[in-house]
């Protein structure tokens, strides 16, 4: 009867320890299966990345889509002002919901710095110092100068405004595109470039800043695209704008030309940077690398009539030698150093105070 009695504490006892490695097993796979889930969630890689552009459709459309065909990534795209845009970056710094910001006076995008994160393109060698920062905060897209776009229907040839100075003629009052410089980074820079163009007459450029407001009359307008396809359209005669968007009309067609200032102008780059704390980071990185690449620079001299930064793409056909374009001594970091003082100064002007 014991030996029964033994035996049937043996078995039930391996029955125990039988069920218990089963459980136990089961519980292995399970957490096993449950990390496996877990790694591929944190390995997944984004297949997207969200893009804040000041740029015209015209540019950003052929040029996401080449992105977008070649990487697969899907580029998700904000666009507004520079300013507007930029601001909306600094408002979004406790949860970034932009990737890349791609566009804008690259001045404007260092007043900004610490909104941005350094990252290197990977042709940065290639890329000549004047058209990046030293820090790898922003680099150069295009090179810009600015210029004086008039229409030719409008203006006779003897007429031609080719300096500065020539925009305070009293003909001209009322009949000027210029942007508001808080709403444009091109304008920003244009202003700039007026007050270092004009640095001897008494006030730093601000007795000519103030003429300038003047003959505007009261016209300061909401956009860039308004000074050309103002200019373009026979809304005004003559426009400060950029380059490139001058000759978009020209190589269309378009009865305009343009004038580089005797005085000096500027061709300071319009910037692209990385956004700090990005949540498609590598995804933007790799955007960058795209519009920094030669390929993209070729199109943008091809398709756009803009100037590149890399040295070995020439200049759009058409248009002058850089080094033939006389050039104000243009301090980058006085222009971003001082951004808030200088849009301060051109606002009381503009109010009157």
């Amino acid at each position: 009867m014991k030996k029964l009695i033994f035996f049937m504490l043996v078995g039930l006892l391996a029955l125990v320890i039988a069920a218990c490695g089963q459980e136990d097993g089961k519980t292995a796979t399970e957490d096993k299966s449950e990390t496996t889930t877990e790694t591929k969630t944190e390995t997944k890689k984004s297949t997207k990345v969200t893009v804040y552009s000041p740029h015209q459709a015209e540019i950003i459309n052929p040029i996401v889509k080449e992105f977008q065909d070649r990487t697969k990534i899907e580029v998700e795209l904000v666009t507004g002002g520079t300013g507007e845009l930029l601001n909306r970056v600094k408002a979004e710094s406790g949860n970034p919901l932009g990737d890349v910001f791609w566009g804008g006076g690259a001045e404007s995008l260092a007043a900004f710095i610490d909104n941005f994160e350094a990252y290197k393109v990977s042709n940065d060698a290639e890329i000549a110092d004047i058209y990046k920062s030293g820090d790898g905060s922003w680099t150069g897209f295009s090179a810009l100068p600015m210029v004086i776009m008039y229409n030719k229907d409008m203006v006779e040839e003897d007429e031609v405004p080719k300096s500065w100075n020539d925009l305070l003629d009293p003909k001209w009052k009322g009949k000027i595109a210029y942007a508001d410089p808080a709403k444009s980074g091109s304008s920003y820079t244009q202003l700039v470039t007026m007050l270092f163009a004009n640095k001897d007459d008494g006030a730093d450029g601000w007795n000519y800043v103030k003429d300038f407001v003047a003959n505007l009359d009261g016209k300061v307008l909401g956009g860039s695209s308004m000074v050309f396809k103002g200019v373009a359209d026979g809304e005004f005669p003559i426009g400060v704008t950029l380059e490139e968007a001058a000759y978009r009309y020209i190589s269309g067609g378009a009865n305009v030309d343009v004038a580089y200032p005797e005085e000096g102008t500027s061709a300071v780059p319009d910037g692209m940077a990385l956004i700090k704390g990005a949540k498609n980071e590598e995804n933007a990185q790799q955007f960058l690398d795209f519009l920094a690449s030669k390929d993209v620079q070729e199109i943008i001299v091809k398709e756009f009539n803009r100037r590149s930064i890399l040295d070995d793409v020439a200049a759009p056909e058409g248009l002058i030698p850089s080094k033939d374009i006389p050039l104000v001594d243009y301090d980058f970091s006085w222009a971003a150093d001082n951004q808030a003082d200088v849009m301060k100064k051109f606002q009381d002007i503009i109010i009157g105070k």
